[in-house]
């Protein structure tokens, strides 16, 4: 019979676990995220419209939110380690096969079925997160795992467009892989096996089972109605930021826009900020703030120099991330079974979100411009602000 092992703060144990998952964090999310800068060249190497250029992101998002759902119960039947492990491999070997995509069609389908893999360790670490470190850490751990998310997200679109400049835009995504591959070796050797893992049964009835009992929460259903409007807001609102500053009066290049993606500091700050807090402010509180923060970005980014566009994006970021660490600590906190369901449908209604705001917001785009799509994220966060009040009659 197992001994229950808790990761203590602040040992040699913690750090290595933590800085697996926030390296495993980094590829996942530096590949979901490759495509946003290279979207205008997509657009002008296949000749099609932005809306079917962010295909690349809305497909690739659409297939992680759905696996999400699969590996969460899969692994509370075999195990954390090996599913993230495959997860990290597969992904990466498939970055490198998109480089010899023959056309636009090939690329959506490669990228389909990264989204698979992709989803393997977003829906499987907040589980491992919640029975290997001891209780009063965990909040802490979330916050420097979604820090891994910040920094791959910004780190995927800065090399992308760098790369996609001198050497097109294959080559971003040969870099990306080749990456990879290093950061699933490291990943294999630094996170330590479950030590207080329990396997169960894995049958399909008792997953779905396992998902409606978290929907009917009414506790966890707010923050998955959270999760999609945050994602909607953040996916769309980068996908379009691309078309809208290569355009007058702007023509910036796609190296310049992807290093407007070093706004993502702020929220590799504000994760971990988030966490930090959880003992000073209740996550309601948390939750509240952060989203202050992202209405105060989306309405300085309908002011037009180049600079205040910048600290928009600042703020937009912080907000994002310091919310979404904040509510990803509620349902750990609050989901007593079925952990890894619990948090895989967070992450499904989250990256439905962003599946939703990818292509909807660029139909948006298109007719009326970046005004309008201001417009509908600003009324998102409204609505977001709305649903907090009901959490805090629920907490």
């Amino acid at each position: 019979m197992q001994n229950d092992h808790f990761i203590k703060a602040n040992t040699k144990e913690f750090w290595r676990a933590t800085l697996a998952l926030t390296i495993g964090a980094f590829v996942v999310f530096s590949n979901l995220h490759i495509t946003q800068p290279l979207l205008p060249l997509l657009s002008k190497d296949f000749g099609i419209s932005p809306a079917t250029a962010s295909l690349t992101v809305t497909l690739v998002t659409l297939t992680l939110s759905a696996f999400l759902l699969f590996f969460g119960p899969v692994s509370d039947a075999v195990g954390r380690k090996q599913i993230m492990a495959l997860g990290l491999l597969a992904s990466s070997i498939i970055s490198i096969i998109i480089f010899f995509a023959p056309n636009f069609a090939s690329l959506v389908a490669l990228r389909a079925v990264q989204g698979v893999f992709l989803a393997s360790l977003p829906a499987i670490a907040y589980a491992y997160i919640g029975e290997e470190f001891e209780t009063k850490s965990v909040a802490m751990v979330i916050g420097i795992y979604i820090s891994g998310n910040s920094l791959g997200g910004m780190a995927g679109r800065i090399i992308s467009g760098f790369v996609a400049d001198f050497w097109g835009w294959r080559f971003s995504f040969l870099v990306m892989g080749l990456f990879g591959l290093i950061s699933f070796i490291i990943f294999l050797f630094l996170l330590p096996r479950s030590s207080n893992f329990r396997a169960k049964n894995f049958t399909k009835l008792k997953a779905i089972q396992d998902i409606f009992i978290h929907w009917r929460n009414p506790v966890l259903r707010r923050a998955y109605y959270l999760a999609g409007i945050i994602f909607f807001i953040f996916v769309g609102l980068f996908n379009y930021l691309g078309y809208y500053l290569h355009a007058e009066p702007y023509y910036l290049s796609t190296t310049i826009i992807g290093l407007l993606y070093l706004t993502y500091l702020a929220g590799t700050f504000s994760s971990t900020l988030s966490g930090k807090l959880a003992d000073r402010l209740t996550i309601v509180q948390r939750i509240f703030f952060g989203l202050v923060i992202t209405l105060v970005g989306l309405l300085l980014m309908l002011l037009k120099p180049l600079v205040i566009i910048f600290i928009a994006l600042i703020f937009i970021v912080f907000g994002f991330f310091f919310t979404h660490s904040a509510a990803s600590s509620w349902v750990s906190f609050h989901a007593k079974e079925a952990r890894a369901s619990a948090s895989a449908l967070y992450l499904f209604s989250y990256y439905m979100g962003g599946s939703m705001g990818s292509s909807f917001l660029g139909y948006i785009w298109e007719p009326f411009g970046w005004n309008a799509v201001i417009l509908v994220t600003i009324i998102l966060v409204l609505l977001g602000m709305w649903n907090v009040k009901l959490m805090s009659q629920l907490d």
